[in-house]
């Protein structure tokens, strides 16, 4: 090549990689190009396989970039591109491959440790996402003032980094880039709400940062906030729409906002251009099962088996339905995935849960127990519990809560008596109390809302600025202030409140913890306790492998402590507020459904209703463990299945005490 050729083509590629994220068509056209001048050129087949991807043609780009990372495994750059274009196809084990391939020959590339943190995301990964969205950040700060924290982010030396970032905002108040650091910082150590607020600012700062949107709609997903973190996701999207992490994150809060049918076409579309996704398929799985679509929702979890042999989560979805049975061979697949010690983490419990579902079943309680046991072992490694901030939530609530304190308050808060709220124990009932109560003409049944523990969150925050705990802060509260609390609520449910109905049903168990908050700001709202026999009830949420809030469960120890705590408080607000709580025994409910159906409609002040007692009839998305059951008339098999289990529940029992006596008030 002459010198004047090769300075021409040397800017034309320069010219082509400036088109690449504007017009990537031009981009194309710039790059064949120079490949008819010069065949075969390396950087501009990458090129070519890059401006393939930016059109969402990722099948042709794989097509044009196999071959070259296959002849040029010493090219960072080739790999990176190379694994871009796996993870837009939705091979996720062989883009993690090659992008770990370009970090281990050139660490500082931003964009593969960002979507190495996607794919990892994706893989339920969360503590290796969150490494390398640090990698990420470390990589793309330019600025020498910021390299320090960034290597400390990257470290996980978290304390080292807040200090130095913030020390930087002191003194520099706008820099974004920093901002978003100390957002990660706080996000890795599970201070969500402050990374939220960091975010916010950097954004209104800087709008077009969209490494921080993103930082931002993955820290309002992970706080339940799916409806705002939509908007983000959608202005994302439309500069990249085929990036296969952010269509992903956006199917999850379609689901959490009730849009279960658009949560199902994103998955769809998904699995059509790159069906071989196991993680996908799951997810996929618990989108149809809660629409109902149960035989659909098994057909999705035995494709994730059979693409990823080893995914317990897949397993354990199957065992969650309640209504399947596993045969022989399906719990041989699960003992030899025990069988290899490579089958680690989540996969191990949810494996261990499943193979508990499984024996109990087939009536083989004793290695039924064990699986279950060990099942809960491993997943209180990963959710650590302090039983004493329990007791100090309660002799808190008794100390504020009193009589006096709400007599002084008589007509504060928002007036509205809209929200039903279900509370108690998860596992006793409160699934097919909703289902009651939701077959009703003038009642919705939304899901488990987080509002009201986001509310009282707010307070702990408050808290760590320097003002009092909670809920001691709420008597320092304005009327104006509480009424503005309950407001806030009410709008924040709006997005899942579909029907447009009088009522609507808020069933998080435990919001038991805040009926004070609850009263206070919504004096009119009803609440009804979901109560259930306690060995019952205990058993039952132990073989329970609950996705998030529920690290009580998985001791039987801690289980009865808990359940002390629950009478505890529940005893004060019966005695402070005496009528305010509707209580129904789900042994009860079994035994007489239409007395107890109708008396529970009256306390609420809510007609009869026959559809009510045909509950099971109403279609209705259902995201509990309880979906399946509710959607078939009452049955009494469950009541007593603790007692099977008797001869291993004495830690239980003996942790219950009085309250197995007492336990119904």
């Amino acid at each position: 090549m002459t010198e004047a050729r090769a300075a021409s083509f040397e800017e034309a590629l320069a010219h082509a990689v400036r088109l690449l994220g504007v017009r990537p068509d031009l981009a194309e056209q710039q790059a064949r190009g120079m490949l008819a001048s010069i065949p075969g050129e390396p950087r501009a087949r990458m090129l070519l396989g890059a401006a393939l991807r930016h059109q969402g043609r990722a099948a042709e780009a794989r097509g044009v970039l196999a071959p070259l990372a296959a002849e040029q495994p010493k090219s960072p750059q080739t790999h990176l591109e190379f694994g871009l274009v796996l993870a837009g196809l939705g091979e996720s084990d062989a883009s993690l491959t090659a992008l770990r391939h370009a970090v281990s020959l050139k660490a500082d590339l931003p964009d593969a440790w960002r979507v190495i943190a996607e794919q990892l995301w994706l893989a339920s990964d969360t503590a290796g996402a969150d490494a390398a969205y640090a990698r990420h950040i470390q990589t793309g700060v330019l600025d020498p003032a910021l390299r320090a924290a960034a290597a400390a982010l990257a470290e996980d030396r978290l304390a080292v980094a807040e200090h130095l970032l913030r020390e930087r905002l002191k003194t520099h108040p706008s820099d974004v880039a920093a901002m978003r650091m100390l957002a990660e910082a706080g996000t890795r150590l599970g201070r969500y709400a402050d990374a939220e607020g960091l975010l916010e600012h950097c954004l209104n700062l800087a709008p077009s940062f969209h490494p921080a949107r993103h930082n931002l709609a993955v820290v309002l997903y992970r706080q339940q906030k799916a409806a705002d973190a939509l908007p983000h996701i959608e202005r994302l999207r439309a500069a990249d729409p085929h990036d296969p992490g952010l269509i992903n994150l956006q199917a999850a809060c379609l689901g959490l906002v009730g849009e279960y049918a658009q949560a199902i076409r994103l998955f769809e579309a998904i699995l059509a251009r790159s069906p071989d996704q196991p993680r996908i398929w799951l997810s996929l799985g618990h989108a149809l099962r809660t629409e109902g679509r149960r035989s659909d929702a098994v057909a999705a979890y035995k494709r994730a088996i059979e693409l990823q042999p080893g995914l317990g989560d897949a397993y354990w979805s199957l065992a969650n339905l309640k209504t399947e049975r596993f045969d022989e061979a399906e719990m041989a697949a699960m003992e030899t995935q025990l069988a290899r010690p490579e089958v680690i983490g989540e996969d191990r419990f949810h494996l261990h849960y499943a193979l508990g579902k499984a024996l109990e079943d087939r009536g083989d309680f004793e290695p039924s127990f064990a699986n279950y046991a060990e099942g809960a072992r491993l997943r209180r490694l990963e959710a650590p519990y302090d039983p004493d901030e329990f007791d100090d939530l309660a002799a808190r609530s008794k100390s504020v809560f009193t009589p006096a304190f709400f007599a002084e308050r008589a007509g504060w808060g928002a007036p509205s008596n809209a929200p039903i709220f279900v509370v108690g124990l998860p596992r006793s009932g409160s699934t097919l109390i909703e289902q009651i109560l939701a077959s009703h003409s003038t009642v919705e049944g939304t899901m488990e809302l987080p509002e009201i523990g986001a509310l009282a969150r707010a307070f702990g925050r408050a808290t760590r600025r320097g003002g009092a705990p909670y809920p001691d802060a709420l008597a320092d509260l304005r009327a104006d202030e509480v009424r503005a609390l309950g407001e806030t609520y009410l709008e924040r449910t709006l997005t899942q409140r579909k029907r447009g109905t009088e009522r609507f049903i808020d069933k998080m168990p435990n919001n038991f913890h805040h009926l004070g908050l609850i009263r206070l700001i919504l004096p009119n709202a009803r609440i009804v306790d979901a109560r259930r026999h306690p060995m019952a009830a205990g058993f039952s949420a132990f073989k329970q492998h609950f996705a998030r809030g529920q690290a009580f469960s998985y001791d039987l120890t801690d289980l009865g402590r808990y359940y002390r705590f629950y009478l505890d408080l529940m005893a004060h607000f019966d005695a402070v507020l005496p009528g305010a709580v509707t209580r129904v025994v789900y042994e009860d409910m079994v035994a007489e459904t239409e007395g107890q159906t109708r008396h529970l409609l009256a306390a609420l002040g809510l007609a009869f209703e026959p559809a009510c007692l045909r509950f099971y009839e109403t279609d209705r998305p259902v995201r509990t463990a309880s979906s399946e059951q509710v959607r078939r008339p009452i049955f009494r098999e469950g009541l007593d299945q603790w007692r099977h289990y008797e001869p291993w529940l004495a830690p239980l029992a003996d942790s219950l005490g009085p309250a197995l006596q007492t336990w119904r008030g």
